[in-house]
């Protein structure tokens, strides 16, 4: 056993690689549709399975989000702003293992079916009861309202790619309520269910070994940073190991 230090941009590169190598993914990468809805965390998913399909080119993370969370000075929903000279560009939908450039989640909802895959970001995740909190902040719940129809409708597979650094311990269901009480203020809330991919998580599906989250913060580019304890046995603690040495220099993100 040891124990790494992880910052968040590490992390999304981490969970980036687990997703590009988990079973579901590959399948639907190869015979169905495979959508990554903008976000974060799933730039960094979107660049390792286009990579690995030779399909990288023309597609960038900068402007790969509808909406950030940003310094008090700044509001979340000013992300819409902070690149108005480049267009939104889309989320990527790969269908049989081709990029559909410039297709969103809505260009494609209707015709989801089994076997198919969403991946998806969150704003919060309770490791202990298994559910992500979502922030809406468009009338209509925006991307997981027009996801949801698939995955209950149609039980097409829903995967959420959210960092360690967006743990909390509280009643998200509950507190779900309470944000989206008429009279209430801010973004409101949607409680998820689905197959939650943290850093945790993608470190056994990439090496077979346990990880668990020991410790958290710093400071000077560590804000935000975990500690993770990993243990396995020989093979597959080398094997995290070098894993956490490939990632170890992941600039931070830069909008």
């Amino acid at each position: 056993m040891n124990s790494f230090v992880l910052t968040p941009a590490m992390g999304k590169r981490l969970i980036g690689k687990a997703l590009a190598a988990h079973p579901a993914v590959r399948d639907a990468l190869t015979n169905g549709t495979l959508v990554i809805i903008a976000g974060t965390t799933n730039g960094y998913v979107a660049e390792e399975i286009l990579a690995g399909l030779s399909q990288a080119e023309g597609f960038s993370r900068e402007r790969f989000f509808r909406g950030v969370t940003l310094p008090p000075s700044r509001p979340t929903n000013d992300a819409g702003r902070l690149a108005e000279e480049d267009a939104f560009p889309g989320d990527v939908v790969i269908r049989d293992g081709q990029w559909e450039k410039g297709k969103e989640i809505f260009d494609v909802i209707d015709d989801l079916k089994p076997g198919d895959v969403i991946l998806k970001g969150a704003n919060a995740v309770n490791l202990e009861s298994g559910l992500a909190g979502i922030l809406i902040g468009h009338p209509k719940a925006g991307t997981i309202g027009a996801a949801i129809q698939a995955v209950v409708g149609r039980r097409v597979r829903l995967i959420l790619a959210v960092g360690l650094e967006k743990r909390v311990s509280c009643d998200l269901a509950r507190w779900s309520v309470r944000l989206n009480t008429p009279g209430a203020h801010g973004p409101r809330m949607l409680p998820v269910a689905g197959e939650i991919i943290t850093e945790l998580q993608a470190v056994e599906l990439l090496t077979g070994a346990k990880a668990e989250l020991i410790s958290a913060g710093g400071v000077h580019g560590a804000e935000g940073a975990i500690w993770l304890a990993i243990d396995g046995n020989e093979e597959q603690y080398q094997a995290a190991a070098d894993l956490m040495k490939s990632i170890q220099n992941e600039p931070p993100f830069r909008l």
